[in-house]
């Protein structure tokens, strides 16, 4: 959403982020970073410990911040709303303002649970493959987890159904992805359900069409990132597409079982690997067979600034978790993957990844739910190997490339979707 925002300030518009207060207790802002954006904060009655706390005297409901920021001279035209947050489409409707829903899943993903929602797809999942409009056939294994394991997390399966409960009351809904990677779903969905436009990738302008001179990085992290220059040493001592990029995102858990099978793989596959095993994960890695790699051969960091990874020449496989936003980078800097879903939506990102966009393979589980060392070995060659099938993946992945930066470059279908939301903006708010 803050890379969202960036693109409406380079077209004329006054953007300001609103995040909670717990969580911006939390962010590491880079100092270097330059914001046209001003960010706010809205109380959700917790701490940066994320333990509940008293109404704080700085904090203002979402309502008291728009009448804050409503003035006559620059008015406030819309609510751009996470999806997850049904409750503000209510707020900017009592506000009077535009209320436009903004999904950070895929089309894909969130057609699934709108059929859910409305009763369309009978749970539990049965049979040899699910029929979605708009969607290939899909495994029941290939779908969101919450559904393949149905009760696996109550909380989060409502959380995901809650954002269909007033979406049809949306003035428009915005998806972070973009036409060309999901056009058939697009299709049906605009079709058939809502309004909607599809306006990223939303990486930085640096790492698609540099139409946005300033915009080099995201600028705002939950973690502090390691620094850059030590990082960037280690991978020009490497030759290109030979390095192995592991990381499994901010809320993957793996089991210290997974991390034993996932370090053997990589290191029988022979490659280097940068792995970024966060903090509190470290103690899960195998000691002995960790230090018995060379350290020009394995690194391993608590965090970095993935995009400046994945953009190095040096890379050329990403073992990922298949949270969407990793998907997208990896797929904007043309780096084919090794999938290794973990819950939620990441499956069926995989499904797409390995079979529509064909831009990596899948890491299949054992009988227990592990991915074995010999699949990670297996599966990682395949991926930077010279044989056929990994020929193939590299020029899809350099094929998705150029068109994620032609749909936000210039005249491209997100960069048409973003100037015709702004418009009617501008429009809304001379008229006020």
């Amino acid at each position: 959403m803050l890379q969202f925002a960036k693109r409406l300030v380079s077209k004329g518009l006054k953007a300001t982020l609103v995040t909670a207060l717990h969580l911006s207790e939390s962010m590491c802002i880079d100092p270097s970073a330059s914001f046209s954006i001003d960010i706010e904060t809205i109380s959700d009655c917790h701490g940066g410990d994320g333990q509940p706390r008293g109404e704080s005297s700085e904090s203002r409901t979402l309502a008291e911040l728009i009448r804050k920021l409503d003035r006559p001279a620059q008015p406030v035209v819309a609510l751009i709303y996470d999806g997850f947050m049904p409750w503000a489409l209510d707020v900017a409707k009592r506000c009077k303002k535009l209320g436009v829903a903004f999904f950070t899943q895929s089309c894909a993903v969130n057609d699934i649970y709108y059929h859910v929602h409305r009763g369309l797809l009978e749970l539990p999942l049965s049979g040899g493959s699910v029929e979605v409009p708009g969607l290939p056939p899909l495994k029941p294994s290939e779908m969101p987890s919450f559904l393949y394991k149905l009760g696996s997390y109550p909380g989060s399966y409502d959380l995901v159904m809650k954002q269909f409960s007033n979406v049809g009351d949306a003035d428009l809904v915005l998806f972070n992805t973009f036409y060309e990677l999901e056009k058939e779903v697009v299709d049906w969905m605009s079709a058939n359900l809502w309004p909607l436009k599809t306006v990223g990738p939303t990486l930085p302008s640096l790492y698609l069409d540099k139409r946005l001179p300033h915009d080099t990085a995201y600028g705002i992290s939950l973690f502090t990132p390691t620094t850059t220059s030590n990082i960037s040493a280690w991978l020009h001592r490497h030759l290109p597409r030979s390095v192995v990029y592991v990381s499994f995102g901010s809320m993957a858990d793996l089991e210290p079982s997974q991390f034993s099978e996932l370090a053997h793989g990589l290191a029988l596959a022979g490659c280097p690997f940068l792995w970024i095993v966060r903090s509190s994960e470290q103690h899960k890695l195998p000691r002995d067979l960790m230090d018995s790699i060379p350290c020009e051969e394995a690194l391993i960091l608590p965090w970095c600034n993935q995009l400046e990874v994945l953009a190095s020449n040096a890379i050329g496989c990403f073992v990922t978790h298949c949270g969407l936003n990793s998907v997208i980078e990896a797929i904007c800097l043309g780096i084919p993957m090794v999938a290794m879903p973990q819950w939620t939506d990441q499956s069926t990102n995989a499904k797409f990844v390995e079979d529509v966009w064909r831009v990596g393979v899948r890491a299949r589980t054992d009988e227990v739910g592990l991915v074995g060392r010999e699949e990670v070995e297996r599966r990682v060659r395949e991926v930077v190997g010279r044989g056929e099938r990994g020929k193939e993946m590299a020029e899809s992945a350099r094929r998705w490339m150029a068109a994620a930066k032609a749909a936000i470059g210039e005249g491209g279908s997100s960069d048409r979707n973003i100037n015709e939301f702004v418009k009617e903006l501008m429009s809304r708010a001379s008229i006020e």
